[in-house]
Order: C-alpha cells, then sequence, then structure tokens
C-alpha cells in the first residue's frame, strides 16, 4: 500500500479512532485541532498536528484544506457528522487532486437530498414510506392539510441526525408545523425544503452497513438494532437486531444490497429502514459515511471498517467477503454523554477529576478521554463509547451492566446511571422496544454508590496535592508516577 498521508479532518472519539487505524497500516497521520483543543487526544495521537483557528474552524471546509496544503496530506477523513455529509467538501478535495475518504461527491449528494433518495431507491426496488417525493411549496394547495392522513411527519429535505422533523397530529396545526420545520432546517442546513412522510408508529429503526469498490462490488456486513433514540438521537445500539426471522433478516439486507449495488457504491455506508409491528420495512435514508455505532458490526463480523475504508480509498481491491457473512454472537454499544439526565438533559461541563474506565473480556472503550481534561459546551456531548461483546444476546447485556457500573467519571454529569436503568428494564431486555421507547420511560433518581462517593473524595485529595505541589522545588515533588500511586495507597489508610 502506497504511503499515502491522511490528514484526520474530525476531533474525540472517532479521530482517536481513525488515527489508530493509520497507525496500524502505517500511514503517517496529520490532526487538525482549534484553539479549544490543543491538549485534546487526538491532537496528541497524531503524527503531525495544524491550528486551524478557532472553535468553529472544524466546519470551514476552506481551513480544512488549506491544513491538507500545509501539511502535504494527500487524503482527506471527515469522520462523522458535517464535513462526511457535505458534497461540496468532497468536490473541493478532489478538485484538489486529494483522495476523499468516503463515497463519491455525486452519491453524497443524492443521498443527502431525501427527496432524491427516496426517488432513487423507490426506482431500485425498495419499499419507500408513503409521502410526497417534491418540496412543499411556500403555501400548501388548498384543501392539502384535510387530505392527509395523520399523524404525519414534516421533514427536511436536506435532513440528518434527527433534525429538522417535526409531527403534526391534525390538518389544524400542519401550517404551524411546516413553518416551524422550515424555521429549523434553514438554520441547520442552509435548505428550508421540507416534504411530509407518513409516521410508521411503534416502529424499529434497523440499519444495514454495506462496504462498496465503487466498481460494483458491494458486500452486506449485517444489520443492526438502533431503536433506543431520545429525541431522535441513538444512545444503544446493537448487532445483530434482535428477534428478526431469517427470512426477514435476509429481505432487509438484500434491499439494502440492491440500492448499494444501484448506486455503484464506494466506501461504507448505512441503510437505514424503519420496521413495523407487522414486520413490513421501510426505506428512510442512506447515511454515506462510517458510523457512530460502527464498532458493534466490528465485534460480531471481525472486520475493521476503518482500515477497510482506507483500503478502497487508497485505491486497494476490496478483500474477498464470504457470499454471507454470519455475525458471530452478539454486541451492544452505548454512549456516554455529557449531559444531566436529572436536569432536563441539558449539557454538562467541567473538569475530569477521575476517571476509572472499564475493562475485562468483551468490554472495548472508543474514547478520547483522560484525567484532567476540560469538556467544555463547544462540541457535541458524547464523551466516549462502551462496547461489548458475548457469546448471545443476554451475556452482552450482563456485560455491559458490569462495564457501566465500573466506568467512573468524576468532575460532570453523565448518562450512564440513565442507560443502566434503559438496559435493566424489562422491555429493553425481552427486546420490545421501539423508537419512541423512551418517550415513556421513567427512569429513578439515581443514587451516588458509596464506592463512587470515596474514590471521587481520593481524587479530589490527589489532584488537590498536585496543585499545592507545583510550586514546590522539583526534588521535593514526588518522583514518578508510582509515588503517587503509593502517597493515594497512603491516603486510603487515613
Amino acid at each position: 500500500m502506497k504511503k499515502t498521508k491522511i490528514l484526520v479532518a474530525n476531533r474525540g472519539e472517532i479521530g482517536v479512532r481513525i488515527l489508530r487505524a493509520c497507525r496500524e497500516m502505517g500511514l503517517p497521520s496529520v490532526a487538525v485541532f482549534t484553539d479549544v483543543d490543543e491538549s485534546a487526544l487526538h491532537v496528541r495521537y497524531a503524527d503531525e498536528t495544524i491550528l486551524i483557528g478557532d472553535r468553529q474552524q472544524y466546519l470551514n471546509p476552506a481551513a480544512i484544506l488549506e491544513a491538507a496544503q500545509r501539511s502535504g496530506a494527500t487524503a482527506v477523513h471527515p469522520g462523522y457528522g458535517f464535513l462526511s455529509e457535505n458534497p461540496d467538501f468532497a468536490r473541493a478535495v478532489e478538485a484538489q487532486g486529494l483522495t476523499f475518504i468516503g463515497p463519491r461527491p455525486e452519491t453524497v449528494a443524492m443521498m443527502g437530498d431525501k427527496l432524491a433518495a427516496r426517488r432513487f431507491s423507490r426506482k431500485a426496488g425498495l419499499p419507500v414510506i408513503a409521502g410526497t417525493d417534491e418540496p412543499l411549496p411556500a403555501e400548501l394547495p388548498l384543501g392539502m392539510a384535510k387530505k392527509v392522513q395523520y399523524p404525519v411527519l414534516v421533514k427536511a429535505a436536506a435532513g440528518g441526525g434527527g433534525r429538522g422533523i417535526r409531527l403534526a397530529l391534525s390538518a389544524e396545526e400542519l401550517p404551524a408545523v411546516i413553518e416551524a420545520a422550515r424555521r429549523e432546517a434553514k438554520a441547520a442546513f442552509s435548505d428550508d425544503a421540507v416534504f411530509l412522510e407518513s409516521l410508521v408508529q411503534q416502529a424499529r429503526h434497523i440499519e444495514v452497513q454495506i462496504l462498496g469498490d465503487g466498481e460494483g462490488n458491494v458486500v452486506c456486513l449485517g444489520e443492526r438494532e438502533c431503536s433506543i433514540q431520545r429525541r431522535r438521537q441513538k444512545l444503544i445500539e446493537e448487532a445483530p437486531a434482535h428477534g428478526l426471522s431469517p427470512e426477514l433478516r435476509r429481505q432487509v439486507q438484500e434491499a439494502a444490497l440492491r440500492l448499494g449495488k444501484a448506486l455503484r457504491y464506494r466506501s461504507l455506508g448505512t441503510v437505514e429502514f424503519l420496521l413495523n409491528r407487522k414486520n413490513h420495512f421501510y426505506f428512510i435514508e442512506v447515511n454515506p459515511r462510517i458510523q457512530v455505532e460502527h464498532p458493534v458490526t466490528e465485534m460480531v463480523t471481525g472486520v475493521d471498517l476503518v482500515k477497510e475504508q482506507l483500503s478502497i480509498a487508497l485505491g486497494e481491491p476490496m478483500r474477498d467477503f464470504p457470499e454471507e457473512i454470519t455475525p458471530h454472537g452478539a454486541a451492544i454499544e452505548a454512549r456516554i454523554l455529557a449531559e444531566d439526565t436529572q436536569a432536563g438533559f441539558l449539557p454538562s461541563t467541567g473538569q475530569i477529576l477521575y476517571l476509572k474506565e472499564p475493562g475485562g473480556p468483551g468490554v472495548r472503550i472508543d474514547s478520547a478521554l483522560y484525567q484532567g481534561m476540560t469538556v467544555g459546551a463547544e462540541y457535541d456531548s458524547l464523551l466516549s463509547k462502551v462496547i461489548v461483546w458475548g457469546e448471545n444476546r443476554a451475556v452482552a447485556i450482563q456485560r455491559l451492566r458490569r462495564a457501566l457500573h465500573e466506568y467512573q467519571i468524576g468532575g460532570l454529569s453523565t448518562d450512564i446511571d440513565f442507560i443502566l436503568q434503559i438496559i435493566e428494564s424489562p422491555q429493553f431486555i425481552s427486546g420490545d422496544v421501539t423508537t419512541t421507547y423512551l418517550e415513556t420511560f421513567k427512569p429513578a433518581t439515581p443514587k451516588t454508590e458509596p464506592g463512587l462517593e470515596r474514590d471521587l473524595a481520593w481524587a479530589a485529595a490527589l489532584f488537590a496535592h498536585q496543585q499545592r505541589t507545583r510550586n514546590v522545588a522539583p526534588d521535593a515533588r514526588p518522583g514518578s508516577y508510582w509515588q503517587m500511586a503509593a502517597w493515594k495507597e497512603q491516603m486510603t489508610k487515613v
């Protein structure tokens, strides 16, 4: 493989994840960072780093392209998020003679336009949810609101990530809902086009992972269950999806493959469906990028998705996969967010005074955290991901429960207790959950464990000691990590 230098145009856990893959493949890497991320873990991990400006510059294509030019990078990996789904950015990368690590720009453009995606997918033979295939006009035609079957969703044509979606329950409220959706779409995507889509009630969210070489070869790497969502943002994901019959699983995967082949898909992509109570499934969208939840697929297939993505982008032939990839065991991912679940899920900020990450058999942590780092409100609240594997779903749930109990983050609020209550609920354990499950879920007020209180007290004492010794002569400070550990051990005996 040629020694291409990769610029990673992202931060946080996905930035670290991509940099790790680059290091394993022997590819030199460049990390970009802003004024608030100088000490971020992805900056420490990369071979080279470039400051691109203030906190908003991660979303600035011009700043990223300038960094690529200055560093001599020959390929750009956008991770997930804004740039990964921006066809203009993908075109600009390629226009500069660089490799865009993702689908072709025209594929990104088509799948980013929800109306174009609906039309293309219907033509490819996929079942598509009933709705409008053109943007709603500025003023609804006379009587149109009364002809709509309610409840109905008003969705941004350029939407993604659960944004730009509003629910209308009646003809009377439809105009106001459309106007609200337009404003949200304009603010989020600079495009106020919206359309109507029937609401699939009591639905499960099932997505299929595909990988293509751009030459018509597309493989299916199984499906994931992503029904545990809050405000249309995923919190818990699983692979494989629980309780699908072999025939239904085959149908869903074949539909995703059919679409991938029709697109002559290049790189990683996720084809998303809604599944109703009658086991009828409907196409929603394609996410043309690496997904936050990709680790669960890696855990049950043994395939490193990021390395496969890099390999294809750098011109290597896609490796031979079995005609049918059978998942081994079950994997579950929980997103750890810096949010105060007892205060309406408001963002939580502060310094991480103590960090104890879980480990043991079948546990993986994708994270960019370290003790002493400051978590601000500038970026997404995702701190890390806990991913577990078990020989079956029941074992995976128990392993996730154990891992979450081990996970301790001192200095700010997280959703760990909230996630624990979800996975311990009878509905989750049985797999009888839908995308609206959390709308009626009533978590109990968490109780701080005595062990956590003790560990936080130790951490606070150690932190205070470190602060006091900063101005002490060097030979008076503890000489090593092990001396500090011994000091902490002594503190436990006080």
